[in-house]
């Protein structure tokens, strides 16, 4: 009963989704989502694997902005949620957690699968709480009440912002159904026991100055409401601003002729993490820095100190010079790029990058991943509009990508796509296991398969005087045949180049792998070479 009335509550607050793995301490909890799913009033996806489902749920949650519990029985299962965990933490992500445990005085004896759940993910949640043991009426508004405390700071609606939370559920034997009762009756009209508003943050304006030569950088996180700025925007993918951004944004500010491009003063939206140029110039302490304040209250992105205030963005209104100047070296640098690009020699990663945001249909979804192709697509794709762009940036770890991309587009109602390396397939090749009977969503997903980590011959690590080390440590290759891997699990592959992106995109129904094998050997030289004719053409306009 106590299982029964939690999840009937966590679907008066709105949950439409829920993820759950099998186990014996919660199969209170899965009786009842079984339940909840058999009469139409929630979804329900079962996986195997507790990472997995984690990532599910974080998926599930990323894109339709509603809390998601995810369920485990107790012990390690529930330490394999804590991946998924930090990065809804980070991302600012609504994420429950609803894990099974045992009755407290088990715990500390030695009793089998059990750990102390309690505070298990420390401070990467925003509330922690145990619910008591007990069966019967009596129990109802306590056990309901709980629950919306948890959506609340789940949704952050107090003023928080949004997160993970844990809610740890002991259960007693016996764990099955007895068919004893009717759960107590909730609220009249389906509402949640405990109506929680949602608290409306105010912020005082910036006290910058509105004609200065002004940038604004976005990064993951950036609020609505900045599009269509009179001044230019380097946004990243996965930021709201992005389809109204500089193309060649990232290029221009690491670009030797980027003088006459240097603002007075720099507005930081989100959390910009892909590109070291935007870092340096925010780092320069002769450009004004400012934050826009979230609307959810995370906190700023200010790395190297220089913000001198967080607020809400006043009407700008720049010389148009500052504007011309922009678009003549954008305008330069974009030309230089896509016919570079045009050449086969080019890299691969660029190449696909640009080909794939140029073929999704309008209305489609892509998640892009974390290391290079988040990167690939800032630096070569052309922003544009109709898409839904996501990104795992709260840790941008490249935990969990697959399932994050299925929770995702389980959630989007469209086309779905995912752009990811082969790296990061391979360490989330569990997500492709959905038993028969799961929902199943429609999501093509374009691997860039180079054997191995190609980000790292981009770094430091990659300079030639590491050669004799790096191959084995950061490139960590592999010879994993994705082909008979996708078999394996029941997904659908085929094999490409960049010139057959376009068809391979067409929309289709199920789950599938879209392959672009690579070579990592030239990576390096070959974005110097890009690097070089982009500086070009930026002095040349």
């Amino acid at each position: 009963m106590q299982a029964e009335v939690i999840v009937d509550e966590l679907v008066r607050c709105g949950a439409t989704d829920a993820v759950l793995c099998a186990g014996s301490r919660n199969a209170p909890l899965s009786f009842a989502l079984h339940a909840a799913d058999a009469a139409g009033r929630i979804r329900l996806h079962v996986r195997i694997d507790e990472r997995t489902a984690g990532f599910l749920a974080l998926g599930l949650a990323l894109r339709s902005g509603r809390p998601v519990p995810v369920c485990t029985t107790s012990g390690s299962a529930v330490a394999n949620l804590h991946p998924a965990v930090l990065e809804a933490s980070y991302a600012g992500v609504p994420l429950l957690v609803l894990s099974a445990d045992r009755p407290p005085e088990m715990v500390g004896t030695g009793a089998n699968q059990t750990i102390d759940q309690a505070g298990l993910f420390g401070g990467a949640v925003r509330l922690a709480l145990t619910g008591a043991l007990g069966g019967g009426p009596e129990g109802n508004a306590a056990w309901r009440s709980l629950v919306d405390r948890a959506v609340a700071a789940a949704e952050g609606v107090l003023g928080g912002s949004p997160g993970p939370v844990q809610l740890n559920l002991p259960f007693a034997e016996p764990l099955v159904p007895d068919g004893s009762g009717v759960a107590p009756a909730g609220r009249d009209g389906g509402g949640p026991w405990t109506s929680v508003p949602r608290i409306a943050r105010e912020v005082p304006v910036l006290p910058l100055d509105p004609a200065a030569p002004t940038l604004v950088v976005a990064g993951s996180g950036a609020p609505a409401g900045l599009h269509d700025l009179p001044v230019p925007v380097i946004a990243e993918p996965a930021s709201q601003p992005w389809p109204a951004a500089v193309r060649t944004g990232p290029w221009l500010l690491g670009s030797p002729s980027a003088g006459l491009l240097k603002p007075a003063q720099v507005v930081v939206a989100g959390r910009p993490t892909l590109h070291r140029s935007v870092q340096r110039l925010l780092a320069d302490p002769s450009v004004a820095t400012y934050a826009v304040a979230d609307p959810d209250g995370r906190p700023w992105t200010d790395v190297a100190g220089t913000v001198r205030a967080v607020g809400a963005l006043p009407t700008l209104t720049p010389d148009p010079s500052w504007i011309h100047r922009w678009r003549t070296a954008d305008t330069a640098a974009a030309k230089a790029l896509d016919q570079a690009l045009d050449a086969e020699t080019a890299p691969v990663g660029l190449r696909l990058a640009r080909a794939v945001l140029a073929a999704l249909p309008d209305g489609a979804q892509l998640l892009v991943g974390s290391s290079n192709p988040v990167r690939d697509v800032s630096l070569a794709a052309a922003p544009r509009h109709g898409l839904t762009m996501l990104a795992s940036r709260g840790v941008a770890g490249i935990d969990g990508s697959v399932s994050t991309a299925m929770g995702a587009a389980l959630a989007h109602g469209g086309p779905a796509y995912a752009l990811l390396g082969d790296l990061t397939l391979l360490h989330d090749a569990t997500g492709f296991v959905i038993g028969p009977g799961e929902p199943r969503p429609d999501l093509t997903v374009v691997v860039l398969n180079d054997g191995g980590g190609g980000i790292f011959g981009l770094l430091e690590q990659g300079a030639p005087e590491h050669a004799a080390a790096f191959e084995r440590i950061f490139g960590t290759p592999h010879t994993v045949d994705l082909a008979a891997l996708c078999a394996a699990t029941g997904v659908a592959h085929v094999r490409v180049d960049v010139a057959g992106i376009p068809a391979a995109l067409a929309p289709a129904p199920g789950v599938r792998v879209v392959e672009v094998p690579a070579d990592r050997l030239s990576l390096r030289a070959g974005h110097a070479a890009l690097r070089a004719t982009v500086d070009a053409a930026v002095a040349a306009a």
